[in-house]
């Protein structure tokens, strides 16, 4: 299977969608089949590398990565092709010589001109709303939530046509860390506009005199990093907000077990992963209730609460602070719910998926080795003798990260 998406978790604006694709991809080379993943190529990654049984390819820039992505999708000898759309699709039903998997995790439409401005804007806009659903008009598509389906709907694609395979979660690490005596925020993100980070931070500004000890603590890295410190600044809460950077995944816990608030202020979100790793450390979340995904990953007025406007979210924020004992409710609701949720049921579910769109049966696993790698299993399709027709899985996009980096990295490339 080939999976073709832009990013890959090692990328500098790589996030929870990528870390979705890729442990999609290393379930299924698990399970035995051959994965590939097409992707960008970034500062200080290789071309190319094999990691949990899956082989990864980098080529081309922001742009460039759609041009290689068709190359390889046309020379590929695969049985399903996965075209990872976040806003643009790969176009990889025009020259794909197997079957055309397409995953969304949410519609782009607020996005576009904020972006790309007003032309451009509509251009892409025109492209995902318009062109992509004709393109593949005969295909089928994965999506992480109902919200995203009913989305896809108004864009006139099918009900039928689309499945739903949800994020899953891993257990929480053993933390030190205990409830902060001072009322503290946490918003675990990439720092990029659509994030708007910069709401979590005028709530902290909204709030200061009513609590004067409220601090927010900020997890991730992106290219906004500055222009938040700037906004703190000119807020006047440079010193009741800490940016942490990239920390590594125990640091993140750490920091999500002692705090009273998880922020997500985002304007779309296909899910949330942060969300569900906020809730298993009993940590409600605040969102907006029309950013899409966000509206399944908290269950409102139960793990969370869902804000219309900037001071809806506020005074929600607020009166989470003031009362501790509904906050403990949601937490532990909330810890409940997110243990119903694992990458192994969520990576079984897309398995199935991949065999009904490719019209394959679940491989049999054998031993493959190559030069300089650790054995791993890839299948032998009935009928074929070792070392027959690849099947593989093009991944383009979602999470990756580069060799030599501690792979607790590639989880706060958050999305």
């Amino acid at each position: 299977m080939l999976l073709v998406n832009w990013r890959d978790t090692g990328h500098p604006e790589g996030g929870g969608s990528e870390r979705y694709v890729e442990r999609m991809a290393e379930g299924l080379a698990k399970a035995g089949y051959r994965v590939e993943i097409q992707c960008a190529a970034y500062p200080g990654a290789t071309a190319g590398e094999w990691r949990d049984g899956v082989r990864y390819r980098r080529r081309g820039n922001k742009f460039g990565v759609y041009v290689h992505a068709l190359r390889a999708i046309r020379r590929a000898r695969a049985d399903l092709v996965v075209d990872v759309q976040n806003g643009m699709p790969f176009f990889a039903r025009l020259v794909a010589g197997c079957p055309v998997l397409v995953l969304v995790h949410h519609v782009h439409k607020e996005q576009w001109i904020s972006a790309l401005g007003e032309t451009l804007g509509r251009v892409g806009w025109w492209i995902e709303s318009r062109l992509a659903p004709w393109l593949f008009r005969k295909c089928r598509y994965v999506t992480v939530s109902e919200v995203t389906k009913a989305e896809l709907a108004e864009l006139g694609i099918g009900r039928e046509r689309v499945t739903v395979v949800a994020n899953g979660l891993d257990a929480p690490p053993p933390v030190a860390s205990e409830r902060d005596s001072a009322p503290t925020l946490v918003a675990v993100s990439r720092l990029v506009p659509h994030k708007r980070i910069e709401h979590a931070i005028d709530v902290v500004a909204r709030l200061a005199r009513r609590w004067p000890e409220l601090r927010l603590e900020v997890v991730g890295q992106g290219p906004w990093d500055e222009v938040l410190r700037a906004h703190a600044a000119e807020r006047g809460v440079a010193d009741r907000v800490t940016l942490h950077g990239w920390v590594d995944e125990q640091a993140k816990h750490e920091i999500l077990a002692r705090s009273w608030l998880h922020l997500c202020p985002s304007v779309k979100e296909g899910w949330g992963i942060v969300i569900m790793e906020a809730a298993a450390h009993g940590v409600p979340s605040v969102a907006y209730r029309a950013a899409g995904g966000v509206a399944e990953s908290i269950v409102d007025g139960r793990t969370g609460l869902l804000a219309d406007d900037f001071e809806d979210f506020t005074d929600r924020v607020d009166g989470l602070l003031a009362d501790g004992l509904r906050r403990t409710e949601m937490g532990l609701a909330g810890a409940a719910r997110a243990g119903n949720y694992s990458w192994d049921q969520s990576v079984g579910e897309f398995a199935s998926l991949v065999r009904d769109v490719a019209g394959v049966p679940a491989p049999r696993p054998r031993v493959l080795t190559r030069p300089g790698l650790v054995a791993h299993r890839v299948p032998e399709l009935p009928g074929q003798p070792s070392g027959g027709r690849r099947a593989e899985v093009l991944a383009a996009g979602p999470h990756g990260h580069r060799r030599g980096v501690p792979r607790g990295r590639r989880a706060e490339r958050h999305a």
